[in-house]
Formats: structure tokens, sequence, C-alpha cells
């Protein structure tokens, strides 16, 4: 069987909005679909939706009239499994409940050829665990769409241990007639994407927990100067505090309780309160009646002292960064006099660490990010006992820049390289694991999260070499185990290689 045959039949089973949504691009690929779904009247509606979103494409003109009406007449509602037989793989998108998966697979197999092939769309269940149920294992696998799926590009095509190679690439040629990219996971808790996105949103709750800034502070960061869409604060009210807290724990537990994927307290707590993001009116920030959030407390520091005129550079300046930067703002840089503001720009080690090993007067210090670009935001942080006056004097010299300014706690690697470093180092531990090929993590990160670049480009991008010495030096100042570097990372940084490169 080859999927690119004319007459390749396609079940769903569930019309929900995850089965209607594949419906929707089987039939657009092409293919005959049959639609059921167990609750009475779901099925029919479910096709009536498609329609509807057929006909707001070819208002929009993205569709033709001929398009939609041929892709209209293929998807076919039916009343019951039996009427499945005869099609050669059928998708999955009932609720996530390990034992009514099993009924619908066991109903499946009795109906079905023996080569036709069964594919989950779960986003949490192993593969694995639903083919235990099954009769002939091969031929299940998990084929994971995204929402909404007409939208998003990316498919997950799951193989449990038992899955045949074939059953993977016909699933990979739907994928494809579908009009979306499919990637090869191997199953596990979260499968890739689910997996790979813990990093974003947890180091940013682990930045939180310590009190190093707020939501607001993080997000714009991470937008600013890293150029994600949203920040993780943000996107966590977006998709639901109610989906994100479960998730994170199923992947947690089920990688046996790797401080690398550990979530923090306040995640909890906005769940545990109902605070679930903009479906509830709260969750990291406060929504109104219209969805849109309402103003708090700025990311951007202000100050109204006297600019400082100069300050003394101390440490590395790679590429000159920082020395440019001050430039720009027009602060003259000068040696030491014992008065200047001292500044600084450390990777991965907080302004304390860095007072306390070049023997710098902490009460004059300022630390700057500057592994980022700063032509929209510059992120600055202070050791504890640092003079505010001179703080202040400081923010109001950067201020005049083009870049606002964001002023937080003293932090081992600020914002941005904690939360870079630990994307990029999941990224390098997927791939060591084998959960896909490199190129398949970065496809997948970029089209099912929206990332800027995917985790093991990232990786490239900052530098292995650097990335290892944001991770190192985070472990040793943290103590956390949660830091410690991708075996796969360690061994490409130490023989200039890329993170991409296969073993």
């Amino acid at each position: 069987m080859a999927a690119t045959e004319n007459d390749l039949s396609i079940g769903i089973v569930g019309a929900g909005a995850m089965g209607r949504g594949i419906a929707q691009v089987a039939a657009g690929g092409g293919m005959a679909v049959r639609l059921y779904d167990a609750v009475e009247g779901a099925a029919e509606a479910g096709r009536e939706f498609v329609a509807g979103m057929l006909a707001r494409q070819v208002e929009k003109g993205r569709l033709e009239v001929a398009d939609a009406a041929a892709a209209n007449a293929r998807i076919e509602v039916v009343s019951g499994l039996d009427d499945l037989a005869g099609c050669q793989a059928v998708v999955e998108a009932v609720v996530e409940d390990l034992a009514v998966k099993h009924q619908v697979f066991q109903a499946l197999e009795a109906v079905l050829d023996d080569n036709a092939v069964i594919a989950s769309n779960t986003s949490s269940i192993r593969i694995a665990s639903i083919a235990a149920a099954c009769a002939q294992p091969r031929r299940i696998a998990g084929m994971h769409f995204f929402n909404p799926v007409p939208l998003m590009r990316l498919v997950e095509v799951i193989r449990a241990p038992q899955t045949g190679d074939d059953v993977a690439d016909l699933l990979c040629d739907i994928g494809r007639r579908m009009g979306r990219t499919p990637v090869v996971v191997k199953d596990g808790p979260g499968f890739l994407v689910n997996l790979g996105g813990r990093a974003f949103y947890t180091e940013a709750l682990r930045i939180l927990h310590e009190g190093v800034a707020t939501p607001a502070q993080v997000d714009a960061v991470m937008r600013d100067c890293c150029n994600y869409r949203m920040g993780p604060f943000e996107l966590m009210d977006l998709t639901g505090i109610d989906v994100n807290f479960p998730v994170s724990q199923i992947v947690f537990e089920g990688f046996f309780n790797d401080r690398r994927l550990a979530t923090s307290p306040p995640h909890q707590a906005l769940f545990e309160a109902g605070r679930y993001g903009r479906k509830s009116g709260a969750g990291y920030y406060d929504y109104g009646a219209d969805g849109k959030a309402l103003a708090g407390i700025s990311p951007d520091a202000t100050s109204t002292a006297a600019p400082a005129p100069a300050v003394a550079l101390l440490g590395d300046d790679p590429e000159g960064a920082l020395a440019e930067l001050l430039a720009a703002s027009g602060t003259e840089i000068r040696p030491d006099d014992g008065q200047i503001p001292l500044l600084c720009a450390p990777l991965g080690e907080d302004a304390s660490a860095f007072a306390a090993r070049t023997g710098a007067d902490h009460r004059r210090l300022l630390a700057v990010d500057t592994s980022v670009p700063a032509d929209k935001r510059l992120t600055l942080m202070a050791p504890p006992g640092a003079d505010p006056e001179l703080a202040a004097a400081v923010v109001a010299r950067l201020a005049t820049s083009d870049a606002k300014v964001t002023f937080i706690k003293d932090s081992p690697g600020f914002i941005a390289q904690r939360i870079r470093a630990m994307v990029a180092n999941l990224g390098c531990e997927m791939a060591q694991i084998g959960i896909a090929s490199p190129a398949d993590i970065d496809t997948a990160m970029t089209l099912g999260l929206n990332y800027p670049q995917g985790p093991l480009a990232l990786a490239d991008a900052m530098g292995p070499n650097t990335v290892l010495r944001i991770l190192s030096r985070l472990q040793e100042l943290s103590g956390d185990d949660r830091y410690r570097p991708s075996t796969w990372l360690r061994r490409r940084a130490q023989l200039g290689l890329s993170a991409s490169q296969p073993d």
C-alpha cells in the first residue's frame, strides 16, 4: 500500500477539535475520510465545522470553490466502528484515557484488515501502552498532530518498540499528503515537542521562584533579546496552566524525576488556585473580558538620577560588545578611580561570584548581559549591597539609548543565558537518547512551538563551548543537578564540532 494511492481511505475516530482538523487536512490531501464519533450528532457537527472552515478559506481567496466542494465530498460520516472496515489507516482522536483507547483499538482490530495501520493522536500516553492491548502491535503507532491542525504544519510519527518500519513510513507519507511535515519520534514521555518545550517553561519558572525577575521581565527579555514570539509566561497563559502543569509532571515523572525537567512551586500554586491563564481570566497575568492582558508592573527600569558620566570595565568583553554599547549611550570608559561604577559582562556567573573571584568592589558593581542583541533591551543586575545611587545613575545613562532596560536581581546567567542554555541542552539530550535525529528535533521545535530556531541550531549559534560553560557555572554556583550538561553537548564542545554532528 502506498499513501499516493488515489483511493486511500482514512478512518478518524473522534470528531472533536483534533479529529475534525485531521479530517479537514486528510480530505484536502485527496483522501477519502470516514469520520466517526461515539456521541450522537458529533461526527455530523464535525463535518459541518470543516465545511465552514473550507468556506472561509474560499472567502479569503486561499482555496478554489471546486477544491472546497471536492474536499467536503470526501468526508463521510459513519455511524459505527464497523463502518471503518476497508480503511487502510485509522487515526484515533478520543479522550486521553488509556482504558478507553484500549477499547477503541481492540474494536478496530476486529473490523480492519490485517495490513491496516492504526495510529493514535495521543499527546501524553505512550504508544507502547496502547499497543500492549493489541493483537498486532507492529501496526500500531502514534500520529500526533498539533492544534489547530489545519494551521500547524508538524505531525509527530511515534514509533513504539514493536512498530514496523513500513508502518512509520506509511504514516509519514500520509502526513505529507495531508500537507504536514512529519518527524519520526521514539516513543517516550512527551514524545518530542512536549518534552523539548519543558526547558523554556521550567527555567523561566525557576527564575520566578528564585525571585530574580517578574513574569513580565522574563517575557520582555525573551521577546526582545531572543526573538521568541511570546515569552514563556505569556505562552503558558495562552495554552492554559491546567494543561501545562500536568504535562510538565507527566514528563518529569516519566523520566524518573530528572532534575533538568523539574518545574517549580509557582507553577503548582497557580494550577491549584484555578488561575489557568486566559481561559479563566487570570494566570501569570490578569485578563479583561476581551481576553487581553491588563496593564501590570512594567518590565522597564527607569531612573530620575543624573546619568553616570563614566564607568570602568572589568573582566572580559567578548568582541567589545559592552564597550560598543557604552559608547553608543555616550558613556566614557576610563580606569577605576575608586568612585565610578564598575561594569562587567559575566557568562553563566552572577555579579556576586564575579566580585568574589576578581576582588571587584561589589558596592559599585553592575553586570550587563551582552550574550544577546541589545538593540531593543538591555538586562542589568547587581549583587546584594550594591550602591543604589550608582545603579540608578547607570540605568539613567543606558536608558538614553534606543533600548529599554530591565533590571533584575543577581542571577548566574541573567535570564536569556539561563533559558537559552537549558533549551539547547535539552535538545542535545534528546539527540543523545535518540528521541529523533538532530535535524528532526530542530524541525519539530520550530514548527511545533514556533521557536526562532531549533535547540541544536541554537547551541551552534551560541557556540557549544559557550553553552557548556554557562551550564557548568550554573551547576557549580547553584549546586543543582538541573544544569547538568548533556553528554552529547560536552563531547561536541570538547571536539569543536557542531551540536548537530551525529555519532
